[in-house]
């Protein structure tokens, strides 16, 4: 029996990829709620592909509980938020998650953290909460890294195909991990140490957050000289050995806009041109602001509840939330006083903010100025309901002459 610890956008689709695969799975989350709506054969967050594989799941070996199992293998997948002040990994659900497993475990149990850490977390704080007890890694217990690699929108499929790290202290123990994983995962999966899989796994994101602030530098600059920046991209993209991504109004979830911080953290020193990437990142949502402004300003608009900020997700065509820009753009607004904007997302069901409309034509009717910060497949195919609205489209989907640009 395996028990897959933490039951949310990682922990989940794991957990049933398992149990598709015909393994015995156990899902644990000390969230009750969200517990019992999986026993009620309810989904607690929206994915594509996620329903069918949820039922193939329930029609093999799945359950779900509060409680930690008597096992012998465990995949932690608890968030590892970071420290605000100091950049740093916060590593209190990653040690919780452990002492609980350590709780009830077998003997020689594996214990594989799935959460992203940074580099060096398992020795600094896994190892000593272990041996603090008694145990001695290696016979008592054997630790794992294996970092998600997956994108909300996207993850069944990249469940399956996309190469997986598999880090661990002696290569037997690796290997077993590497067969368990192989049960889903079709693409390579490689066997390195810890510290290389932990460092790996944000170096990747890193990278990708260095890209896009290169693109949100490029939009900076092009505005400050009415240059439109996604034809020079369009160009300067058909060299061969040149790549360059899309401009954005931020960048959120819980990856590329969290993992370079701890680097930065860690590394403050060292990290000179991920802090650098970092602000410009960060700064994406006042650059929108900015653009607000001046188009109220010429079109003298002074209410700012005739704006609507379209888009609450992270990204498009998710329900996904965290480290939003919109609610990074909405925290720069309220440090202005300026309250009563408009917000609509199709996907987010729940009111999270104030002023948040849960229909788009009511949404449309209270606004003069549409913001697009999501580009949901929603909003593409409604077109025809925002051609006579003032538009700041921050993802480039409007093709209308009128509509306003980074």
């Amino acid at each position: 029996m395996i028990n897959v610890v933490g039951l949310g956008y990682i922990g989940l689709p794991t957990a049933l990829m398992l149990a598709k695969s015909g393994l015995k799975v156990v899902g644990t989350d000390y969230n009750v709620n969200l517990v019992n709506s999986l026993n009620d054969r309810k989904l607690t967050f929206e994915e594509q592909g996620l329903e069918e594989l949820f039922h193939e799941a329930l029609s093999n070996e799945i359950e779900f509980t509060n409680e930690y199992q008597n096992t012998h293998t465990y995949i932690l997948a608890v968030p590892t938020p970071y420290i605000k002040e100091s950049k740093k990994l916060d590593p209190k659900y990653v040690i919780s998650a452990v002492n609980s497993v350590l709780d009830v475990c077998e003997k020689g149990a594996i214990v594989i953290i799935e959460s992203t850490i940074s580099p060096g977390t398992i020795d600094k704080y896994i190892r000593p909460e272990i041996e603090k007890r008694g145990y001695v890694i290696g016979h008592d217990i054997n630790l794992v890294h294996a970092p998600e690699r997956i994108i909300p929108g996207n993850m069944i499929y990249e469940l399956e195909y996309n190469s997986r790290t598999i880090g661990a202290d002696n290569q037997e123990i690796g290997e077993k991990v590497k067969r368990l994983y192989a049960n889903f995962c079709k693409a390579e999966i490689v066997v390195t140490d810890i510290r290389s899989a932990e460092m790996s796994k944000v170096v990747e994101n890193t990278f990708r957050d260095i890209n896009i602030a290169f693109a949100n530098e490029l939009a900076k600059i092009c505005r400050t000289d009415n240059m439109d920046v996604y034809e020079i991209i369009r160009i300067a993209n058909m060299h061969p050995r040149v790549n360059i991504l899309q401009p954005g109004p931020g960048v959120g979830g819980h990856c590329i806009s969290v993992d370079p911080w701890f680097l930065v953290g860690d590394y403050p020193d060292l990290t000179n041109l991920i802090l650098t990437a970092r602000k410009i990142n960060d700064s994406m949502p006042r650059h929108v602001l900015g653009r607000i402004r001046d188009i109220m300003r010429e079109h003298d608009i002074k209410d700012i509840s005739k704006v609507g900020l379209y888009g609450l997700a992270y990204k498009e065509n998710v329900d996904d939330t965290r480290e939003s820009p919109t609610l990074q753009l909405l925290d720069r607004m309220d440090e202005h006083l300026a309250f009563g904007v408009k917000v609509f997302d199709p996907l987010v069901k729940d009111r999270i903010v104030d002023h948040q409309f849960m229909n788009f034509e009511d949404f449309l009717n209270e606004i003069e100025i549409l913001v697009i910060m999501v580009g949901h497949d929603h909003i593409k195919s409604n077109m025809d309901l925002i051609k006579d609205k003032l538009i700041l489209d921050a993802k480039n989907i409007c093709t209308f002459d009128k509509s306003y640009k980074l």
